[in-house]
């Protein structure tokens, strides 16, 4: 299986980026995985919410493949531990899915045609991040998972 991120806009703090270059390093040790950035809109002020969602819509939709299986970052998604989320992943790889999507919406979140599209849906807490913030945490709760999945020391319980 391919993993491949989807993020909507650019990564504005150099902190963060710093953090997801190093995870996406560490995650590639253990799957074929790539990061794709939608370029942020241009004149957006001028836009409303929906509107913005709509264009970064069809930008997302451009990047995913019919056979592609999509997981948008949502915060009505299912809910894992670490743990859980390390076996869900696993099982996902035992179905010879060819390439796992994982989206990041913008700043205002995901289209309908997005939804429409998606064939799941996770959260990574009940709490609400800014799309920039989000980025590193998922990566390294990913991380996280294949070092889960390969008994390796670095999670603790």
């Amino acid at each position: 299986m391919k993993i491949e991120l989807i993020l909507v806009g650019k990564t504005s703090k150099s902190y963060f980026q710093d953090a997801i270059e190093e995870y996406v390093k560490r995650i590639s040790r253990y799957i074929s995985f790539d990061v794709k950035i939608i370029p942020d809109l241009k004149n957006s002020k001028n836009l409303s919410e929906k509107q913005i969602k709509e264009l970064e819509g069809v930008a997302v939709l451009k990047q995913i493949d019919s056979s592609d299986y999509v997981v948008l970052l949502d915060d009505k998604g299912k809910s894992f531990t670490s743990k859980e989320m390390a076996i869900w992943l696993e099982q996902k790889q035992a179905q010879s899915i060819k390439k796992m999507v994982f989206v990041i919406g913008g700043a205002y979140g995901f289209s309908a045609d997005v939804y429409t599209r998606t064939n799941e849906k996770i959260s990574l807490s009940k709490l609400t991040f800014s799309h920039q913030i989000v980025r590193p945490i998922f990566l390294e709760q990913l991380y996280r998972c294949f070092t889960i999945i390969n008994g390796e020391p670095y999670h603790h319980e």
